[in-house]
C-alpha cells in the first residue's frame, strides 16, 4: 500500500474534487430520506445572537439547575416512566456507538499504520479513504438513533403536560402523544444530533503542525463564531421539543420556540448555562476517564506493528463514554426537558393559550416504517459488505487512485 504525500496542491485539489462529487452522489441517491430532516428553523440561531442581551450574558450557576431538581424528582417519583424513557435514551445512545464502531473495525491495522506514516511524513488528508464513508456511517448512526431519542424525550415533556393537567400518565399514553408528532420530532432531534456532535468534534483539543500565527489567529476565530452560534441555538431552540409535544411542526415549533425565549430569556439563559457547565463537567471527566482507560491499557494499546491499535482504543472508549452519557441522559437531561416545559407551561399561561396533547400515534406509523427499513438496510450493509466493495475502500490506502 502506498500513501501519496498530499502536500502537493494538484494532488489535495483532485482529492477536494473526488469528495466532492462523490457527496453529491451520496446525497441524491438518499434524498427521499433525506428531504425529511432538512433543517427549516436555520434562522433561530440567527435571531437569537442578534439579540441585544447575547452581549451582557448573565452568568449560570450550577444552583439555577439543581434547584429544579426537586419538582423533576418530584414529577419522577410519580411518574416513573420519565427515568424508564432515559434509561431507554442511554441504551440507544450507546447502540449507536457501537454500530459506529462496526464499520471502524472494518478499517484493517495496515491502513492506519499507513496513515501513521503519511501523518509522520508531513502528509494532508491521509486519513481521506477512512474519513469519508465513517462520517456517511456516523450521519446514518445518528439519524437511526435520533428517531428512538425523539420519541422518548418528547414521551418526557407528555408526562409533565399531563400531570399539569391532572390527567393520568401512563407509558402506553406519554409514547401514543410522543408518536403523534414522530416526524417532527425525529427531525429536529436529528438535526440537533448532528449539530451538538460536529460542535463536540470541533472542540476536541488539536493543534495543526506547521500553523503560522496569522492562521492560528483565524482559527480560533473562526473556532469562537461557531461557539457562539452553536450556543444560540441551543438557547433559541429551547421550546421547540414543548412545541412539538403539543402537536406542531418543526417550522411552527421554530417560531413558538422564538416568542418563548424572548419571554423568558432570562430564566432559559440561566438554566442553559448552568446545564451546560455541568455537562462539560461530565465531558471533561470522561475526557479524563479516556486518558485513564489508554494508561491502563499499556501495550494494548498498540498494534503489532507498534503503531496505534485505532480499533481496540475506541472499543474501550466505551467505558468512559458509556458512564458520561449515563449521567447526562438518565439524570441530567430529564431534569432540563421537565424545567423546559415547566417554564413553557408558563410560558402558554402568560398567553392564555391551552396547551393539548395530540393523540393519533398512527401518524407516527409511516415514520416507524422508514426507521425499521433503515435499521434493515444497515442490517443489509452489514452483512454485505464484501459484495458491495466497502471492505475494499476501507482496506485501501491508495489516495490518488481511489
Amino acid at each position: 500500500m502506498k500513501v501519496v504525500n498530499t502536500t502537493d496542491p494538484k494532488v489535495t485539489e483532485r482529492n477536494r474534487k473526488k469528495i466532492q462529487e462523490f457527496n453529491k452522489r451520496v446525497s441524491k441517491f438518499f434524498y427521499p430520506i433525506t428531504k425529511h430532516f432538512r433543517n427549516t428553523i436555520e434562522f433561530i440561531s440567527e435571531d437569537i445572537s442578534k439579540m441585544p442581551e447575547m452581549e451582557n450574558l448573565p452568568k449560570g450557576n450550577s444552583k439555577d439547575f439543581t434547584s429544579k431538581v426537586s419538582y423533576a424528582l418530584s414529577l419522577g417519583m410519580q411518574e416513573k416512566e420519565i427515568f424508564l424513557f432515559g434509561l431507554m435514551q442511554w441504551v440507544f445512545v450507546l447502540l449507536a456507538y457501537i454500530l459506529w464502531l462496526q464499520m471502524l473495525s472494518w478499517i484493517p491495522q495496515p491502513v492506519w499504520d499507513e496513515v501513521a506514516t503519511c501523518i509522520d511524513n508531513g502528509g494532508e488528508n491521509c486519513t481521506v479513504l477512512a474519513d469519508i464513508p465513517l462520517a456517511l456511517w456516523g450521519w446514518f448512526c445518528i439519524l437511526l438513533a435520533a428517531f428512538p431519542i425523539g420519541i422518548f424525550s418528547s414521551a418526557m415533556g407528555a408526562a409533565h403536560f399531563m400531570h399539569k393537567q391532572k390527567m393520568e400518565s401512563t407509558t402506553i399514553k406519554c409514547l401514543q402523544a410522543s408518536l403523534s408528532n414522530a416526524w417532527t420530532s425525529w427531525s429536529f432531534h436529528f438535526i440537533d444530533g448532528w449539530i451538538t456532535v460536529r460542535q463536540i468534534l470541533r472542540r476536541l483539543p488539536k493543534e495543526p503542525e506547521h500553523e503560522l500565527d496569522y492562521q492560528r489567529k483565524l482559527r480560533l476565530i473562526r473556532l469562537a463564531k461557531e461557539e457562539a452560534l452553536y450556543y444560540a441555538w441551543k438557547i433559541g431552540t429551547a421550546g421547540v421539543l414543548p412545541s412539538m409535544v403539543l402537536g406542531n411542526n418543526l417550522l411552527t415549533s421554530g417560531k413558538n420556540s422564538l416568542k418563548f425565549v424572548k419571554a423568558k430569556f432570562v430564566d432559559i439563559l440561566k438554566l442553559r448555562a448552568a446545564y451546560s457547565s455541568i455537562c462539560w463537567v461530565v465531558g471533561i471527566a470522561a475526557y479524563l476517564g479516556a486518558i485513564m482507560v489508554m494508561f491502563f491499557m499499556g501495550d494494548g494499546v498498540y498494534s503489532n506493528s507498534g503503531n496505534l491499535d485505532v480499533v481496540k482504543i475506541y472499543q474501550y472508549m466505551i467505558i468512559p463514554i458509556g458512564i458520561a452519557a449515563m449521567v447526562v441522559m438518565i439524570f441530567l437531561r430529564p431534569v432540563y426537558i421537565l424545567t423546559l416545559c415547566n417554564l413553557y407551561s408558563d410560558f402558554l399561561e402568560s398567553t392564555d393559550e391551552k396547551p393539548i396533547l395530540p393523540n393519533d400515534p398512527s401518524v407516527g406509523k409511516k415514520a416507524l416504517y422508514v426507521f425499521a427499513f433503515m435499521c434493515l438496510l444497515m442490517i443489509l450493509v452489514i452483512i454485505f459488505r464484501d459484495e458491495i466493495g466497502l471492505t475494499e475502500i476501507l482496506s485501501a490506502a491508495n489516495i490518488t487512485n481511489s
